[in-house]
């Protein structure tokens, strides 16, 4: 089953999947900073556009280009920042 997910008013919209590797979104964000909390493993794959992300017990931000990904543990927050609309496919373990 498909589950559709919209977080910040909007700005944030994703579609929920289940794949033979696991639990997956696939969304867009607009312009804007946001911060995320995981309760799983995520694997943040940038498919257009660029992320700028304040990873957990970092003081540095990072931006990640379409083709980049960047990794979070579970239970923890972390920081994006993006200029203009942006996808994403997220995959949790």
């Amino acid at each position: 089953m498909i589950s559709a997910n919209e977080y910040f008013d909007g700005n944030v919209k994703s579609l929920g999947y289940e794949s033979a590797t696991g639990k997956s979104t696939l969304g867009v964000m607009e312009a804007g900073t946001y911060e995320f909390a995981t309760s799983l493993h995520e694997t943040m794959n940038v498919v257009e556009g660029e992320m700028t992300v304040l990873l957990p017990g970092s003081s540095d931000w990072v931006t990640y280009k379409a083709g980049e990904a960047y990794q979070i543990e579970a239970n923890e927050k972390f920081q994006v920042k993006v200029s203009g609309q942006t996808s994403y496919l997220c995959q949790y373990k």
